[in-house]
């Protein structure tokens, strides 16, 4: 298998009420990328959330502190100014995923309200415009237990499973695999992050090669309660 990625550039800044599938639709003509059938267009959630109206002041560290306090279901740990919570979708993160970068001084973006249904909606509307069966994934950049640095997850999905199963499947050794379950939407996620970067003022891209379907959500992903040996 094959994979390839596109950054897509020209972007322009999201505001409140922007039209995401048209502004992705001309940043792709501007990148001179055109959507095919089993696409996959990962989208950072900065750029959702704008568009949603996700945005409140937080003028100091009390405030965002008390943002970030505001969105979290559970706080887990507490370590000076840092917040390990359990967001209400049930992922857990720094800060219930509030973030004061590449956004207006005194300002903070929060996660979408819904990042599943935000997916979907961006999907439908590329598919619509373009003709292509494609899908998409929402990201935010999380750290991870006992591993130092971050990596770009899914925290939204439309027209992917977000797990491949391969319990019951044999490996290469004709062995039965009884616990592999791939976060593939994860792994979309990162790769995709390799063409866009942190810095870079590239929100969008385009991962083209895989074979895969599935109605899956990101929220498939979050371990429950009872398989937690973390906390």
């Amino acid at each position: 298998m094959s994979i390839e990625i596109f950054p897509v550039q020209g972007i322009p800044e999201v505001a409140p009420g922007d039209d995401l599938g048209a502004v992705i639709l001309s940043g792709l003509e501007a990148s001179d990328v055109a959507l095919i059938d089993r696409d996959v267009v990962v989208v950072t959630h900065k750029i959702v959330s704008k568009a949603e109206g996700r945005i409140e002041a937080a003028p100091d560290d009390d405030a965002y502190r008390r943002l970030a306090e505001r969105e979290a279901r559970a706080i887990l740990r507490r370590r000076g100014d840092l917040i390990i919570a359990q967001t209400e979708h049930g992922f857990i993160c720094a800060n219930a995923g509030v973030d004061r970068s590449n956004v207006p001084e005194g300002q903070a973006v929060l996660l979408p309200a819904d990042a599943d249904r935000s997916a979907h909606h961006i999907r439908v509307n590329l598919e619509r415009a373009t003709g292509a069966s494609i899908a998409v994934v929402v990201t935010d950049t999380f750290g991870r237990p006992w591993r130092r640095g971050l990596v770009d997850v899914a925290i939204g999905v439309s027209g992917l499973p977000a797990i491949l199963d391969l319990r019951g499947s044999p490996d290469t050794h004709d062995r039965t695999m009884h616990v592999t379950e791939i976060a593939i939407v994860d792994e979309i996620a990162a790769a995709a992050d390799l063409a866009m970067g942190k810095a870079d003022a590239i929100p969008v891209a385009v991962v083209r090669g895989l074979d895969l379907t599935g109605d899956g959500r990101a929220t498939d992903l979050v371990r429950p309660p009872e398989e937690d040996m973390f906390r």
